[in-house]
């Protein structure tokens, strides 16, 4: 079988490797070893290099010249300043897009809030969750705010798991309302609402996980 070119196995790779740190299989700080990388997908170093450097353009890897690479790591300032960032440039997003949502997107939302109030998994409702706040990132076409949106997604994604599994069973249940109250706005195309709502909704989880500074160590 010809093998794919360069670029194209570097893409593969990278996908691989992005949904890995993601999922939490690689932790902040763990070293990735380049030649366990070539060996697992059958390639050559170029295209294991290509991927490094794709991650590390999304701040997802550390690489280190004539040393390695490391999977990226957040201070507690570093993360509470993308949260930050979140609060302004998400909800101006949903704002945005909420012209472009149907009756049908508001469903898919709904049947998401409620799968996610009646879990009891962190891992499902943390995979909800990211699909709920960023299903509408495709309904309007944006230069930069789409994908800054997303990189601050995936940038924080470790921690928002590793706090979500120290208060997800206590009994606030504001995340859950604040989850149906989007659906609502969406459903009336209130997009000043939905911007509100999901403005307060980042803050309130960025003032949680400060709560946690254990997260960082």
């Amino acid at each position: 079988m010809t093998r794919p070119a360069h670029g194209a196995t570097g893409a593969v790779i990278a996908h691989r490797l992005r949904e890995d740190i993601l999922s939490g299989t690689y932790a902040p700080g763990e070293r990735i070893r380049q030649n366990e990388l070539a060996e697992l997908f059958d390639a050559s170093r170029l295209p294991v290099r290509d991927a490094l450097r794709m991650l590390e353009s999304e701040g997802l890897i550390n690489l280190v010249a004539n040393t390695g690479a490391w999977v990226a790591r957040l201070s507690m300032a570093e993360c509470q300043e993308m949260y930050r960032m979140r609060e302004r440039l998400e909800p101006l997003l949903l704002r945005m897009a909420v012209p472009h949502l149907s009756s049908h997107d508001a469903d898919g939302l709904e049947l998401l809030a409620i799968s996610m109030d009646s879990s009891t998994d962190v891992e499902q409702f943390l995979r909800l969750d990211r699909e709920f706040h960023l299903s509408h990132l495709s309904a309007v076409s944006t230069t930069v705010l789409g994908s800054t949106v997303l990189n601050l997604w995936n940038r924080t994604q470790h921690y928002r798991r590793s706090a979500t599994r120290l208060f997800y069973l206590e009994e606030d249940r504001s995340v859950h309302h604040d989850h149906h109250l989007i659906v609502n706005a969406v459903r009336r195309g209130d997009y000043d609402e939905a911007e509100h709502v999901l403005a307060r909704h980042i803050r309130r989880s960025r003032l949680e996980l400060s709560r946690h500074p254990e997260v960082f160590d």
